[in-house]
C-alpha cells in the first residue's frame, strides 16, 4: 500500500469513526429522551387518575353520607394516607397541631401538669410513672403508681397515654380535674396547668463515690444540662459513674453527640450516616474528653434513636459496658421540614451506623450484660433503688 492509499485509509476510517459516535450518541439520546418522556407521561398519568379519584370518591361521599363532612379534615386525612403511603413509620406529615406538639417536646417545653405517664396493659389505662419536682401535679398530692381513670369526667380507663396527655395539655392558669384510682379508692384533684420546663437530666452520688446520670431525652440544651451535673458530681471525687439511658426514646442527634464529645478522644468517629444515594457523612470528635472514669452504661427496650447513638459511640470508642436489656432498635434519622401554613412533614432521610459500622436499624443493640428488670417493674421511668436490679448490677460491677 503506497503513501496516497494509506491516506486515504486512515480518512476512511476516520470518517468512520465519526459516524458511529455520532450514531451512537443519537441512539443513547433518543432512549434518554423517551424514558424522560415516558416517566413525564406516567406521572401526568397517576396524577390525573388520583385527582379523576378524588373526585370520584368526593362526589359519592357527599351524595351519600349521612353527616356533614368537613372539606378541611378530609384534606388533611388525604394528604396523611398519602405520606403514609411511602411505608416508612416514622415517615409523618405533620397538622400544624402536630407541629407544635413536636416544637414543645423539642424545646422541653409545655403548658400541663408535669408528670410521665406510660401506657399499661395490666391495668387497662394509663399508669404514673413520674413526677416532676416542683411540679403542679406533686403539689396536688398526685404520687408514682396513679391510674388515671378521668380527665375532667371523661373516662379514659383503656385509653393510651398519649391520649391522656393531650387532654391534661392546654391553656397556661386554667384548671384541669385529674381523677386518679389509688388503692383501689378514686381520688379527684384539680390541678392549675402551668408552663413546664422538662428537666432531661438528673444525677446523684450513690455509695462507693459512684456517680450517676440520668439522661430522659435528648432535648435541645440536654448536653449542657449533662455537663452541669457532671461538673457537680465532679466535685465531689467521683471513681466511677453509670449513665442512664434506659427508657429514653431519642430525640435531638446533635446533643447525643455533644455528650459523646465529653467522653470520646477528639478526632474519632462518634457517627456515620447515609443518605438515599449511599452517601457517607462521618461525624468525628471534636473536644478532648473531660470524663476519664469508669463508666457504664444502662439501656432497656425502649432506649431508641439518639439514646442508641450515644451507647454505641461509647462502647465502639470508650469499652464502655453497656449493662440492660436489648435497645429498640431505630437506626434512622428524620429531617423536618415546614410549610408557610404551619403544618409540616416528618421524612426519614438517613440510616446511621456506630462508629464500628455496626447496623442499629431494626436490630437494637445488645447490651455486655443481660438483666431484665423484675416483671411489676416493666415500663416505669422511676423504679425504687432496691427493686432495680440492673442499676445494682451495674454498681456490683464498678466496685469489682
Amino acid at each position: 500500500m503506497n503513501e496516497d492509499q494509506k491516506k486515504k485509509y486512515n480518512i476512511l476510517g476516520a470518517l468512520v469513526r465519526s459516524f458511529l459516535l455520532i450514531a451512537i450518541t443519537a441512539i443513547i439520546t433518543y432512549f434518554v429522551t423517551v424514558n424522560i418522556t415516558i416517566n413525564q407521561y406516567l406521572n401526568k398519568a397517576n396524577s390525573a387518575y388520583m385527582t379523576a379519584k378524588m373526585s370520584l370518591v368526593k362526589t359519592k361521599l357527599e351524595n351519600t353520607y349521612i353527616k356533614d363532612i368537613n372539606e378541611e379534615d378530609m384534606i388533611e386525612g388525604a394528604i396523611k394516607g398519602y405520606v403514609s403511603g411511602v411505608g416508612d413509620k416514622y415517615t409523618q406529615y405533620l397538622t400544624k397541631e402536630d407541629m407544635e406538639s413536636l416544637m414543645e417536646s423539642t424545646t422541653g417545653n409545655y403548658v400541663g401538669i408535669g408528670v410521665y405517664m406510660v401506657t399499661s396493659s395490666e391495668v387497662n389505662g394509663v399508669v404514673i410513672v413520674g413526677v416532676m419536682e416542683d411540679s403542679p401535679a406533686e403539689k396536688a398530692g398526685i404520687q408514682v403508681g396513679d391510674i388515671v381513670t378521668k380527665v375532667d369526667d371523661v373516662s379514659y380507663i383503656g385509653k393510651k397515654s398519649e391520649d391522656v396527655s393531650n387532654a391534661i395539655k392546654g391553656q397556661e392558669g386554667t384548671n384541669v380535674k385529674v381523677t386518679v384510682m389509688r388503692d383501689s379508692e378514686e381520688q379527684e384533684m384539680n390541678i392549675t396547668r402551668s408552663s413546664i420546663k422538662v428537666k432531661t437530666v438528673g444525677s446523684q452520688m450513690l455509695d462507693n463515690n459512684i456517680g450517676y446520670i440520668k439522661v430522659a431525652s435528648f432535648d435541645i440544651g440536654t448536653a449542657s444540662e449533662f455537663k452541669d451535673h457532671y461538673n457537680k458530681l465532679k466535685e465531689q471525687n467521683p471513681k466511677a459513674l453509670i449513665i442512664d439511658l434506659r427508657s429514653n426514646g431519642g430525640g435531638v442527634v446533635g446533643e447525643a453527640l455533644s455528650i459523646a464529645d465529653t467522653m470520646v478522644e477528639k478526632g474519632r468517629t462518634l457517627l456515620i450516616t447515609t443518605d438515599k444515594d449511599g452517601k457517607e457523612k462521618i461525624d468525628k470528635a471534636s473536644e478532648n474528653p473531660i470524663i476519664n472514669i469508669p463508666v457504664i452504661v444502662l439501656v432497656n427496650e425502649s432506649t431508641a434513636s439518639a439514646s442508641e447513638i450515644l451507647a454505641s459511640t461509647l462502647r465502639d470508642n470508650c469499652r464502655y459496658t453497656i449493662i440492660g436489656t436489648k435497645t429498640y432498635g431505630k437506626g434512622v434519622i428524620q429531617s423536618i421540614f415546614t410549610f408557610k401554613d404551619g403544618t409540616g412533614i416528618k421524612v426519614t432521610t438517613n440510616e446511621y451506623f456506630s462508629p464500628n459500622h455496626n447496623t442499629i436499624n431494626d436490630v437494637g443493640i445488645e447490651p455486655d450484660i443481660k438483666v431484665e428488670l423484675d416483671k411489676e417493674w416493666k415500663g416505669y421511668t422511676s423504679v425504687p433503688f432496691e427493686n432495680d436490679n440492673q442499676l445494682q448490677r451495674a454498681i456490683e460491677e464498678l466496685n469489682k
